[in-house]
């Protein structure tokens, strides 16, 4: 069985290790924004380079490196919700880089409540 691992190493690519690619924030007050922190290894063997990241709505703000990540090191890809509306929520970032696996989903979620 071929792994997304091997492939990279084979093929000289970047690739991703998310430390958690879905984050459950539980309950949170509304009208406190929240930050989530995806939080990444460069386990190819290239420079990984993030392209974009985008929020799947108005109500996420999205930072991530733009200088390339070198193989072995660390980074962060954050997200903040504006929690203005109550009631339960999941929202999602895709991330668009040189890595292996293409583009990249991540997901958070929780609860708004008052």
């Amino acid at each position: 069985m071929i792994t997304v691992a091997m492939t990279a190493a084979k093929y000289a690519a970047a690739s991703f290790k998310w430390e958690e690619t879905v984050h459950d924030f539980g309950k949170i007050p509304q009208g406190k924004p929240v930050t989530v922190k995806f939080k990444f290894t460069n386990v190819g063997n290239e420079p990984l380079i993030i392209k974009n990241a985008t929020g799947s709505c108005g109500c996420t703000n999205v930072t991530y490196p733009k200088e390339p990540i070198l193989p072995g090191h660390t980074g962060e890809v954050n997200s903040t919700f504006n929690a203005e509306a109550v009631g339960v929520f999941t929202k999602t970032v895709s991330v668009e880089s040189n890595a292996a696996e293409g583009i990249t989903i991540l997901t958070f979620k929780g609860e708004v409540v008052q």
